[in-house]
């Protein structure tokens, strides 16, 4: 109930003005004063918590070790990601998956090594926020989460179902080792801002407003995902390059943008 009252507070009505209420529509941020509130918070955290330690982990870790958490943390997803694959009809989407696995279980050291890459099986990430979108279920309104970062309503549906679905959630869970599920994702989060910073930092300094920068880069993002690369409507600045075209990390869901 408290949750539903802060959410319905924070909805902003439609302008007055029809070029104000055309652009209000168009940016689908019916909840942009609480977004915004949130957006401010996860920001504090990141500059607190989470950039510093993902600084210190890109410095003090070497390459190959960091590269060898990324490659297993990628890994140990093939299951989820083979399941998206297969509940959105992406038959070769599902060979590339198994591919990889199997390349990478047997000659890539269990997953830490990541040969599938350098024969062409290059990883693609598929979660079921992905496949409500090609099953054309509408993305809905902007959200920010805490924490969690930049989302909407379709892709929170998918986080729950992918965190339902996964193997190793569900062991971890059965056998009360639910920390391992904690770190996982904490490890996540931090690997993936470590490999950011500098593209965060100069998009910050670079944007008139931020939080419409990332909210408008995580629509285009998540577009291109939704299509395997292959959006026609995506249109990012030359001078952004994120280490993980799918990610901008402002929380430790942090497997964003996702």
């Amino acid at each position: 109930m408290l949750a539903a009252v802060l959410l319905l507070g924070g909805c902003a009505g439609a302008p007055a003005d029809p070029a104000d209420r055309e652009a209000f529509y168009e940016a689908n941020d019916s909840l942009e004063p609480l977004n915004r509130s949130i957006f401010e918070f996860n920001l504090g955290l990141d500059r607190i918590v989470l950039k510093p330690v993902a600084t210190v982990y890109r410095d003090v870790l070497p390459s190959t070790l960091r590269n060898g958490i990324r490659n297993f943390l990628n890994y140990i997803r093939t299951p989820v990601i083979l399941a998206n694959n297969l509940l959105q009809g992406d038959w070769a989407g599902a060979q590339v998956t198994v591919a990889r696995f199997a390349t990478n279980t047997l000659i890539g050291f269990g997953g830490f090594g990541d040969p599938a890459s350098d024969m062409g099986a290059k990883f693609r990430d598929e979660d079921f926020g992905q496949t409500l979108a090609v099953w054309n279920a509408g993305e809905g309104p902007f959200l920010m989460l805490p924490v969690f970062g930049p989302s909407n309503p379709r892709d929170v549906v998918g986080l729950v179902v992918d965190f339902v679905i996964d193997p190793v959630g569900i062991w971890a869970s059965n056998t009360d080792n639910e920390g391992v599920t904690y770190s996982r994702t904490l490890l996540r989060g931090i690997d993936k801002r470590s490999r950011n910073i500098k593209t965060l930092d100069d998009l910050e300094k670079s944007s008139l407003d931020f939080y419409a920068t990332i909210r408008s880069l995580y629509r285009q993002i998540r577009e291109d995902s939704i299509r395997n690369g292959e959006s026609q409507d995506t249109i990012l600045s030359p001078s952004l390059s994120l280490e993980d075209d799918d990610d901008i990390v402002l929380g430790p869901r942090a497997e964003l943008i996702r």
